[in-house]
């Protein structure tokens, strides 16, 4: 019998009863998961309900099934604005300036960390680059306002160090409000982000190395060709995961910086929905941009898995 269930596949009644032993084995795992079952039900799943309101005029004095339904008629108000081009524009261009910057320096940096053999000097250094995550983001965009003032700040001061009468204001430069946001971002987040990729080079089989080393390889061998491939998959995986979020820059951050000098570049479609759903309550709009936003983003998961899979063998499902 055990011989026929290897030999061949097992039907969806047979997996069923396994699945229910594994439960049944485990209960006491399960049971943990519990209260995070619960909250992502409550906080993620029953919200969908309010989705509707993208369809609908929605009036709050009348509520959600009370409003009239309009069909498609508040993406067609998005689509037909004069915005829509730039705010495309924008978001992707940030996201993707953000990916490209951002995505190689926690692995470069995890590299680095593993190759560190002091471990009091890679402990410090851990610490130093773990630190900044922790800031928040209000404080961190009130950092570089200070910093990067052209009278008062670091860079002001430096500048007419160097010569420069009239330091330039960056922060009210368009050209440079997409290497401030990324860059920041970029020294703000990879010593956390590498942790994941510290962890994975943990698992590395030391007998690896010591065999490297017999054969007279040297760090850069090493790294070439036992660690870098051991963080491949896990590097994959965030990937699928960053490209499924291409459409989704960070909120909190790009309005904190936003001013009348750079909106022309900072005004993406997070802030738009914010500015007409909260601001000039027209609840149905945002909400229809915001539901075509997040099924881009979907669609982009789908295409960026499917792709990954096909080339190899890594993906999220």
């Amino acid at each position: 019998m055990a011989a026929k269930i290897v030999g061949q596949k097992l039907s969806a009644k047979d997996k069923f009863r396994k699945n229910c032993k594994g439960i049944r084995r485990n209960w006491q795992l399960y049971l943990l998961l519990v209260p995070a079952v619960v909250l992502l039900f409550c906080f993620t799943y029953i919200p969908m309900y309010g989705i509707q309101i993208a369809f609908k005029d929605f009036v709050p004095k009348l509520g959600i099934e009370g409003s009239k339904w309009v069909g498609f008629e508040h993406f067609q108000t998005f689509f037909n604005s004069f915005q829509v081009k730039s705010l495309f524009t924008n978001t992707i261009t940030l996201s993707l300036y953000s990916l490209i910057a951002g995505f190689p320096f926690p692995i470069i940096l995890a590299l680095m960390m593993n190759q560190i053999r002091v471990k009091r000097f890679k402990q410090t250094l851990q610490v130093v680059t773990y630190l900044p995550h922790f800031i928040s983001t209000v404080v961190m965009v009130g950092i570089m306002l200070i910093v990067l003032s052209p009278s008062s700040g670091l860079f002001g001061n430096i500048a007419r160090m160097f010569g420069v009468i009239d330091p330039p204001n960056l922060m009210g430069q368009a050209g440079a409000f997409q290497s401030i946001y990324v860059w920041s971002d970029v020294w703000q987040h990879a010593g956390w982000d590498s942790i994941i990729y510290i962890a994975a080079l943990a698992a590395v089989d030391p007998s690896l190395y010591e065999a490297a080393t017999v054969d007279g390889a040297g760090k850069w061998q090493k790294i070439k060709y036992i660690d870098i491939p051991f963080l491949l998959p896990t590097a994959v995986i965030l990937l699928i995961m960053r490209a499924g979020n291409i459409m989704n820059v960070g909120f909190e951050k790009v309005y904190l910086m936003q001013n009348p000098l750079n909106t022309m570049v900072s005004e993406i479609i997070a802030t738009y929905v914010y500015k007409i759903g909260i601001i000039s309550n027209q609840y149905s709009l945002s909400a229809a941009v915001g539901l075509f936003n997040n099924v881009i983003n979907f669609i982009l998961l789908l295409l960026v898995n499917q792709v990954s899979k096909k080339m190899g063998d890594t993906s999220l499902f």
